[in-house]
């Protein structure tokens, strides 16, 4: 006989774990289903993890600039063992904190394995049947591999396992010009490592504006990447050295040889061995599990939260997953995903933080816009700090004057773009902003000077 809960969640991630403790204290005797460890990709691949090691290249990157600043040092080294350790250990400071908090919740039931449906709202974990009213799947995603002749016959990296070198690379190939591939692109040669990122599309971060992905590619040019873009890899072979590619890219066809390649072309969700057609649960043709704004899936009873429903694969719609469901069956609210905002932040450095609508999306939708820009060296703060690298590229509606969406590449990019976000979450308009009073010297008073751009 299955063991019956209230609830049933399968991965403990960043929607899956705070889902848990929140049914428990409503009164949900509930089972939260692991794998491998508590905290997601994100605590434990992702954010975590990848964010600390960027900070240990910002770092390498300083002391090599010291003396733009007036400041004399040695020679620059950078120990990839240590600045591993220094991961790990955060990393499991991170999960155990993650996993205690679980474990102390009476009424939840932490259980590691793997699980699968055998019926619409039945989950089985090795021998052991379980059944609930409500059932959740927060399983994630993984790196995906390309469809490259003989690649699957040479050594890769994915954005997991390039975290546990111990040594760093001589040259690492980078394929793929989303946000992962540029963050361990431009950390890699901060590291010491020659790189050379090999995209696809005309443009890195294809989602962006032309203008901005432009200004994102001087930067990474600037320190020293090489850049392939509009480059088809057609196949790849072994060598003694490590790996060579032939690429066909405008100007012909490049023969592109590396020690090491990171292979950073999108993710796949993992729902292959949840037997989800025992469930009924539908999935797309990449294998999202399909749900509504409710983030229902069409099974009743049934749902999906975080990157395994597809959308944006970010820790904090994850999260705002987790608070639509809380609202909805614990609270009796009305929560739902449609027009929510989606902020992120790219982190190579400077930081890209980006909000709302693309000028390109705009267009598309056929939305009329006003467009205030300014280089990053107009910033008094960041010319202060020699960090003048980038752009504020911002729109507006032109009738209400309201903020339609941002992109903030330059020093501490997010931060600005969050100060954006809060205006068009009040439907502050952008001449309120304009004339605001922010403290000199920051970076926040810049945004006086951008939307004075609009008056102009």
């Amino acid at each position: 006989m299955p063991e019956n809960y209230d609830a049933i969640i399968i991965g403990a991630g960043q929607a899956g774990g705070p889902l848990s403790t929140a049914l428990a204290r409503g009164g949900k005797r509930t089972a939260l289903i692991e794998r491998e460890h508590v905290g997601g990709a994100c605590i434990n691949a992702g954010c975590t993890p990848t964010k600390t090691m960027v900070a240990s290249a910002r770092v390498a990157y300083l002391a090599r600039r010291a003396s733009d600043y007036g400041v004399g040092t040695g020679p620059v080294s950078v120990d990839l063992a240590r600045v591993r350790e220094r991961k790990r250990a955060i990393v499991q400071s991170f999960r155990s904190g993650s996993q205690r908090r679980i474990e102390k919740t009476p009424g939840v039931d932490l259980i590691f394995g793997d699980a699968t449906f055998t019926g619409p709202r039945q989950i089985a974990v090795g021998d052991r049947e379980l059944r609930a009213d409500w059932v959740f799947i927060n399983t994630g995603g993984r790196p995906s591999a390309p469809g490259i002749e003989g690649l699957d016959r040479v050594p890769t990296l994915d954005s997991t396992s390039i975290m546990e070198l111990e040594r760093v690379p001589g040259h690492l190939v980078v394929l793929g010009g989303g946000y992962i591939g540029l963050e361990f692109a431009q950390m890699f040669r901060r590291f010491g490592s020659r790189v050379t990122l090999v995209e696809r599309e005309p443009q890195l971060l294809p989602q962006e504006d032309e203008d901005i992905a432009d200004a994102v590619a001087t930067i990474l040019r600037e320190d020293g990447i090489d850049l392939l873009l509009q480059a088809q890899v057609r196949r790849a072979r072994a060598t003694a050295a490590g790996v060579r590619f032939e690429v066909d890219a405008p100007g012909g066809e490049h023969r592109v040889e590396g020690s090491h390649v990171l292979v950073a072309a999108g993710r796949v969700p993992n729902t292959d061995r949840l037997n989800l057609a025992a469930a009924g649960v539908e999935t797309d043709g990449r294998g999202f599990v399909r749900v509504n704004e409710r983030l229902e899936t069409g099974v009743p009873g049934v749902y999906a939260l975080g990157d395994v429903k597809g959308g944006p694969a970010f820790t904090h719609i994850s999260y705002d997953d987790y608070r639509i469901i809380r609202t909805n069956l614990l609270q009796g609210g009305h929560a739902g995903t449609t027009d929510r905002l989606v902020p992120y932040t790219v982190y190579i450095d400077p930081q890209l933080g980006r909000i709302g609508l693309t000028e390109k999306e705009a267009r598309q939708r056929g939305i009329d816009y006003r467009v205030a820009q300014m280089p990053m060296t107009s910033v008094a703060r960041a010319l202060e700090t020699d960090e003048s690298r980038g752009v504020m590229k911002v729109l507006v509606a032109p009738d209400t004057g309201r903020i339609l969406g941002a992109a903030v590449l330059g020093i501490e990019g997010g931060e600005l773009m969050s100060v954006l976000q809060l205006a068009m979450m009040g439907n502050v308009s952008y001449r309120t902003i304009r004339d605001a009073i922010f403290a000199h010297p920051t970076l926040a008073e810049s945004l006086n000077n951008l939307f004075m751009k609009l008056e102009a």
